[in-house]
């Protein structure tokens, strides 16, 4: 008679708790898979429509939907094959799993990552057609927003044209135009007529808002503006929205004086909220030659 001989595996082990087809060593999988079942719906403004789920946590689903990934992707990781996100796509899963700054360093380190890579905000993550429309060479101030209002990326007209709100004044981060406009000290000289491009810009953050209801970016940034600015939480209260299309914006550059530039807004079906602004001045002005000595200057500021 054959002795049959004990399994060495653990009853309960790692091992015999591996789902079927999943790769031995997964350990980026376990970790997206045991932090998503730590995390209740409510914690991400997700509803369960009064039915109690059969398992605790999120849906693979629903984290896709909150990293803006596709869910096969994300099912790919999780059963690991797939290992290597990309550093934009890592940062968008710690964001959507609600990750502890050492979680976070945890997750870059499993998928092979530096823990200090920050996602790329600029470029790398701006739609083709917008690019092309960015370095066309023409004389106007060309940047590209996300629907937190993060500018993504501009042109050397439009950087030398914000060049005084490149240092420390604006909180902290001189990449955001709601910030600019409502923590900066110097806005509302700068801007001359401040409250009309701050009701604009609000306004249609409140309609990306809507419209974008899984953007966390969006949600941090009224968080921190209503806690850091009492004029914007008043006025994001007052319910208003404004689709963006156009603008017409006046400034007082240090470099350069008065600027008065007319902005186009163009967006891209395929990436909703990214929109790409251009401002050019009105031909032979005195605006146009403001423009034309701001850039010979280089934003040199007396």
């Amino acid at each position: 008679m054959r002795m049959q001989v004990p399994s060495l595996v653990p009853v309960g082990s790692a091992q015999t708790r591996r789902p079927i087809g999943e790769p031995q060593e997964n350990s980026l999988g376990g970790f997206l898979r045991t932090r998503r079942s730590r995390l209740a719906p409510a914690a991400v403004g997700l509803g369960t429509g009064g039915h109690r789920r059969r398992v605790d946590g999120l849906r693979r689903q629903e984290v896709a939907v909150l990293a803006h990934v596709s869910a096969d992707y994300y099912s790919r990781l999780e059963q690991g094959r797939e290992r290597h996100p990309s550093p934009r796509i890592a940062e968008s899963l710690a964001r959507a799993l609600r990750l502890t700054p050492d979680a976070r360093s945890h997750l870059f380190r499993l998928a092979g990552l530096n823990p200090n890579l920050r996602p790329d905000t600029t470029r790398g993550q701006v739609h083709p057609e917008l690019l092309h429309i960015l370095d066309s060479p023409h004389q106007a101030a060309a940047y590209v927003l996300s629907p937190s209002f993060d500018i993504l990326a501009a042109n050397a007209h439009a950087r030398l044209l914000l060049s005084p709100f490149a240092g420390a004044d604006a909180a902290g981060t001189d990449q955001n135009l709601l910030r600019i406009l409502f923590t900066h000290r110097r806005a509302r000289t700068y801007f001359t007529e401040w409250p009309v491009a701050a009701a604009g810009s609000l306004h249609t953050l409140r309609l990306n808002a809507v419209r974008l209801p899984q953007d966390t970016d969006i949600v941090d940034l009224v968080t921190g503006l209503s806690a850091g600015s009492a004029d914007f939480a008043r006025r994001w209260e007052d319910g208003a929205v404004i689709g963006l299309d156009h603008a017409y914006k006046k400034v007082v550059h240090p470099a350069a004086g008065h600027i008065e530039l007319s902005y186009r807004v163009h967006g891209v079906a395929a990436v909703p909220g990214q929109h790409l602004l251009v401002g050019v001045p009105a031909p032979g002005s005195r605006s146009a030659e403001a423009f034309t000595y701001l850039a010979a200057m280089g934003g040199q500021q007396p």
